[in-house]
C-alpha cells in the first residue's frame, strides 16, 4: 500500500480538495485498493468540519465529491505512515517540517512539484476571496494530481 497525505493549513479549502481529485484519479486508474489517500491541516482550526462550502461546490461540479470528508490535524504518527506528505504551500511545508523528525523528512515535499502546466510553485489559499479563486486551486491541484498519479504508478 502506497500512503499520501495532502496538507494544507485548516484542512477544508485545499487539501481536501487535493484528496478528492487524487482519490478520483487513483480509482479511474484501477488503484483504489493500492493507494490510500487522506489529508490534514497544520492547524486545528476546522477539526471534524466539512469542507468549506465553496470548494465542495466547485469540486461537485467536475464531479469531485468532498462532502463525506472531515478537518483533521497532522499527527505525529502521520509522519511514518504516509510515504508522502505533500504541501500545499511553503508555509505549511515549513510547518511540516518543523514538526517532522529529521530522518522522516524525505517524505515530504509541495504538491504543485508535480504539476506540468502550472507555473507556480505554492496553491494559493481561496478562503478569503471569491469564487474564481476556487476554481483557479481546483484547475493547479488536477494538473498535479495527474503528475502525481504517474509518479506512483513508478513507485508501486
Amino acid at each position: 500500500m502506497f500512503r499520501v497525505l495532502v496538507v494544507c493549513m485548516g484542512n477544508i479549502c485545499r487539501s481536501p480538495t487535493a484528496e478528492g481529485v487524487l482519490r478520483a484519479h487513483v480509482e479511474r486508474a484501477g488503484l483504489g485498493k493500492e493507494v490510500e489517500i487522506d489529508s490534514a491541516g497544520t492547524h486545528a482550526y476546522h477539526v471534524g468540519e466539512p469542507p468549506d462550502p465553496r470548494s465542495r461546490k466547485v469540486a461537485a461540479e467536475r464531479g469531485y465529491e468532498l462532502g463525506k470528508l472531515r478537518a483533521r490535524r497532522v499527527a505525529t504518527a502521520d509522519f511514518l505512515r504516509f510515504d508522502l506528505i505533500l504541501a500545499m504551500d511553503r508555509d505549511n511545508l515549513a510547518a511540516l517540517r518543523d514538526a517532522c523528525p529529521e530522518e522522516e523528512r524525505h517524505r515530504l515535499g509541495l504538491l504543485l512539484d508535480f504539476a506540468r502546466h502550472t507555473e507556480n510553485d505554492e496553491v494559493p489559499d481561496p478562503y478569503y476571496g471569491g469564487p474564481a479563486g476556487f476554481e483557479r486551486v481546483l484547475d493547479m491541484i488536477e494538473d498535479a494530481c495527474e503528475g502525481l498519479l504517474d509518479d506512483i504508478r513508478k513507485r508501486i
